[in-house]
């Protein structure tokens, strides 16, 4: 039989993380690449008492099909969670914020579309939106986020800008207020709808981060959240908040995609946070999260001291930002690191253009405080045999 392959599918690159980490399966590795919340967070007995409970009142319910939109109940209290006012009519359940993202790739990317992107940016949304080929242009960025100058400069003629403006993947940076109203100001003078990715908002340490971007400008902007990083990621839910205007089309994408996300598992997670649970459950995965931080964080200063090795404070998320010396390349410099009993992930993939090959990211998260000491350790002697090589 001779298959001919859409086009399209050319665009479809594997992951290079989920690439990259299948290096790190074997026994003995301590994994600081992965993007996997702690499994400590997950609210076992409160989803074991939801399913009983689902079952036995709304068990015909939660086992038949259901509307695209997503259940009634759960979207008004996604409304309800946002720090702006939500019509429940504008909220989009989907199946993780990764299906958020190729709905959006599909309602709003044609081939050679302009897509504005950070430097580096998400990779997930590098590899949703490459199968509609779109054309990345690569926006400046510092410590802050965006540059509003160069996002400017570039925005003519743009589909849409995404961000990931609260504790960033890879660099766990946050977009200040500052510079979120002139991301915003040259968004809307040049007519450039944002779309807003937030999985990680509600992981802050010290202060919550300043307002969303969709807050101050909801007709310009969709929105997308996860319950992954506060509930548990196997639950594969996640939301959009859209314009009226966009809506629809993102609707019958939904449709067309896989009619609606599993209602047995928005009923159950609804059950679980109708009382508040979230406002009492997430301030322990923050206190668990900043403890691992501190941790690595003292751990790096403790081991690269003298290597010429830079890295950021996160003021929340999941991730850490390296950057090597000269001379060093981190995807050279993995293999040699997995000898020694630890991983990370090269910064490069992260890029849609002219790579950094001295980044690299780390997560915090899911180690013990033991784990990260030795894993940090043996990642500065790996720095000190490549610089001697």
């Amino acid at each position: 039989m001779n298959w001919t392959l859409a086009m399209r599918t050319a665009k479809m690159d594997p992951s290079a993380l989920r690439e990259i980490l299948k290096t790190t399966e074997r026994l003995g590795i301590i994994n600081l690449a992965g993007g996997l919340p702690s499994p400590k967070t997950f609210p076992v007995q409160a989803f074991a008492d939801a399913c009983r409970h689902v079952l036995r009142h709304h068990g015909e319910a939660a086992l038949q099909y259901a509307v695209s939109e997503g259940y009634g109940p759960l979207r008004e209290a996604v409304a309800a969670m946002l720090p702006w006012e939500v019509d429940p009519d504008q909220v989009l359940i989907t199946t993780g914020s990764q299906q958020g993202l190729d709905l959006v790739a599909k309602v709003l990317i044609d081939p050679g579309s302009p897509v504005l992107v950070e430097t580096p940016t998400y990779l997930g949304a590098l590899q949703a939106f490459s199968p509609m080929e779109p054309q990345p242009v690569v926006v400046a960025c510092d410590d802050e986020g965006m540059m509003a100058e160069d996002l400017a400069a570039k925005a003519a003629g743009g589909r849409f800008v995404y961000l990931q403006p609260n504790f960033q993947n890879p660099t766990g940076r946050t977009m200040s207020e500052a510079r979120r109203i002139a991301v915003l100001d040259a968004a809307m003078y040049a007519g450039l709808p944002i779309v807003e990715d937030n999985p990680y908002g509600e992981l802050w340490f010290d202060q919550p981060p300043p307002l969303p971007l969709a807050a101050r400008n909801p007709e310009g902007a969709i929105y997308l959240g996860s319950f992954s990083k506060v509930l548990a990621p196997g639950l594969r839910l996640g939301f959009l908040v859209a314009p009226k205007a966009v809506y629809p089309k993102l609707l019958q994408a939904k449709q067309a995609t896989d009619l609606h996300t599993s209602i047995f598992t928005q009923r159950m997670a609804h059950e679980v946070i109708k009382d508040g649970f979230l406002d009492r459950h997430v301030p322990t995965i923050r206190a668990l999260y900043k403890q691992q931080r501190d941790a690595m964080l003292i751990a790096l200063a403790h081991e690269m001291a003298g290597l010429d090795v830079h890295w950021n404070v996160p003021a929340g998320g999941m991730f850490l930002w390296l950057r090597m010396p000269e001379g060093i390349d981190t995807t050279r410099l993995m293999p040699q690191a997995v000898m020694r009993g630890v991983a990370f992930v090269p910064g490069a993939p992260f890029y849609s253009e002219a790579s950094d090959v001295r980044t690299m990211r780390l997560s915090f998260v899911t180690a013990s405080i033991s784990d990260i000491d030795r894993a940090i350790a043996a990642l500065a002697q790996t720095v000190r045999e490549a610089l001697a090589a």
